[in-house]
């Protein structure tokens, strides 16, 4: 089954085009927003393929880059703007929070996903049982939010097996794999799968010991998403208590690439690393 990648893609290709059509008609980005009555944010914003863009306002916008509607740019802009406006499909699940649905919109576009987790098993990896006692402790009170959370989940991890499959890179700490998340059952049923999906081709799966004591991790989890190439450079999804953040900067990338490397060079190779998950799984039994 071919993978939906949604339609973070086709904004990010149109935002490149429109850009690249500004500056070569020497507009800045305040005239061109002059030009459709919006902010220059939305300029940027368009640019950036962080947020669609309607027909009338890209009409307007290729005609005033001296665009004929016959050229091969307007006719790919438009083809590109109908994609562009389409919604992602994990819109079937309701309004999420802005940056949770921009994380899912990534994670579609996604070519690789290098993940480092310091309490919880990654939401690719994760059972639907283990994924419920998570979601419940966020929402306690909330079983329709629950619900609604873990399906959403559950249809994530399709980038797993849908073609082309996501590369998926996972560095967890070995507490991920001590805490008994939803009791034992569910703990032992959570092993037996990550082991499982450990044998994937597209799936790596590193524990970082208790042995290595402090590491470049205890300051939280993050994400490293790249994507095919020529579209968009790689984006870092840093959470925290301040909220989630998105790192795009070649300094900020930098530095979160040198901490996920120091994590993989620490940690247990995949071989030691499903013996240690065997050996939890058999002290939960």
């Amino acid at each position: 089954m071919p993978r939906t990648s949604g339609p973070t893609i086709a904004r990010w290709q149109l935002g490149q085009q429109l850009k690249a059509m500004r500056e070569a008609a020497k507009f800045t980005h305040i005239q061109i927003a002059d030009v459709l009555g919006c902010s220059e944010s939305k300029i940027y914003k368009i640019e950036a393929g962080d947020v669609g863009i309607n027909r009338g306002d890209l009409l307007v916008m290729l005609s005033r880059y001296a665009i004929p509607d016959d050229d091969p740019r307007a006719l790919t802009a438009l083809d590109l703007q109908k994609q562009g406006k389409q919604r992602g499909w994990w819109s079937q699940f309701g309004t999420l929070p802005m940056n949770y649905s921009m994380y899912v919109g990534l994670e579609s576009a996604a070519t690789t996903v290098k993940n480092f987790e310091l309490a919880v098993m990654p939401g690719l990896l994760q059972t639907e049982a283990y994924a419920h006692a998570v979601v419940t402790a966020a929402w306690p009170d909330e079983p329709t939010e629950v619900g609604r959370r873990v399906e959403l989940r559950m249809a994530r991890q399709a980038c797993l097996a849908e073609e082309p499959a996501l590369d998926f890179w996972a560095v967890v700490d070995e507490a991920v794999l001590r805490r008994r998340t939803g009791g034992d059952d569910v703990m032992r049923e959570q092993l037996r799968h990550l082991l499982a999906l450990s044998q994937r081709p597209n799936v790596t799966m590193q524990v970082l010991p208790f042995s290595e004591g402090h590491h470049a991790g205890t300051t939280g989890p993050f994400s490293i998403l790249e994507f095919p190439e020529g579209v968009h450079s790689p984006v870092a999804y840093v959470i925290s208590q301040a909220g989630d953040v998105y790192l795009e900067r070649e300094d900020d990338m930098r530095r979160v690439n040198l901490v996920y490397t120091h994590l993989q060079t620490a940690a247990l190779s995949e071989s030691k690393s499903r013996e240690l998950i065997v050996a939890i799984a058999r002290e939960l039994a």
